[in-house]
């Protein structure tokens, strides 16, 4: 049995029926919960740019024995936003997983990098909630999970814009799940610790650094941090919303 289907098999929740958008899912995090997504029984919609990569990761899903399509979308557009939700059609579950982050001092943050975390990390949530929350609503049931991180609560060096906009996200978090929460649909968060991918292998040592500081002594792996978005986005869930769900490895003790 191949890693792909372990992971699938292992899944218990049944999401047979319904569909699921996940950003930013052509690798990482995004991609881990696509599979783990589809293995559950969702038809799985894989939103990225780049479509070698997604194509990689529609592969993996089929030889799993799941179900997905490709959708690109350049996230930074709101025009193109708004049309990934319309081809998208009718979503039953949302990972908002899609995120860009670029570490560096507030003095030496320019307008492009500022602007850009916005427009990804915060303004595509945003326009994706705005345009199929209302359906899910209508519908009576719906799950949404916004991926979220450490620096929303914790600053760091260089991560002052990243982290507002993931401290954003959460804030979010809990109005939409007040503002849909009577209607069926459930939103929450999943803060993600340091998680090897292929996005923080970049940082290097100074990032596996990061993992030794945590409680349990090293990185997450990106099938980690996706069984928790899977678990929210799941019936196991049914009675959770409005909350972000920690996945940051615990807190080491001081003293």
């Amino acid at each position: 049995m191949n890693k792909d289907r372990a992971l699938i098999t292992a899944a218990t929740a049944d999401l047979t029926g319904r569909t699921a958008l996940i950003t930013g899912a052509t690798a990482g995090i995004g991609r881990a919960t696509a599979l783990a997504l589809a293995g559950l029984g969702a038809r799985v919609i894989v939103h990225g740019r780049d479509r070698e990569r997604a194509e990689a990761t529609l592969s993996r899903i089929e030889e799993a024995g799941g179900s997905a399509r490709f959708e690109p979308a350049d996230l930074t557009r709101p025009a193109e936003v708004t049309a990934l939700a319309e081809r998208a059609g009718h979503v039953d579950i949302l990972v908002n997983n899609a995120g860009v982050f670029h570490f560096t001092h507030t003095a030496d943050t320019d307008r492009a990098t500022f602007d850009t975390h916005v427009e990804v990390n915060l303004r595509a949530p945003y326009l994706l909630v705005q345009a199929l929350a209302p359906a899910m609503a209508k519908r009576g049931h719906g799950a949404i999970v916004n991926v979220s991180s450490g620096a929303a609560t914790t600053p760091g060096h260089g991560t002052g814009v990243y982290g507002a906009t993931k401290a954003a996200l959460e804030s979010l978090t809990r109005t939409w799940a007040a503002e849909y929460g009577p209607a069926g649909v459930r939103v929450n968060a999943v803060a993600a610790g340091p998680t090897r991918t292929e996005g923080t292998a970049a940082f290097g040592d100074a990032f596996e650094a990061a993992g030794r500081s945590v409680a349990l002594g090293r990185l997450a792996d990106a099938e980690e941090i996706a069984a928790a978005i899977t678990f929210l986005a799941s019936p196991s869930a049914g009675y959770v919303n409005g909350t972000t769900l920690s996945a940051m490895g615990g807190l080491p003790a001081h003293g």
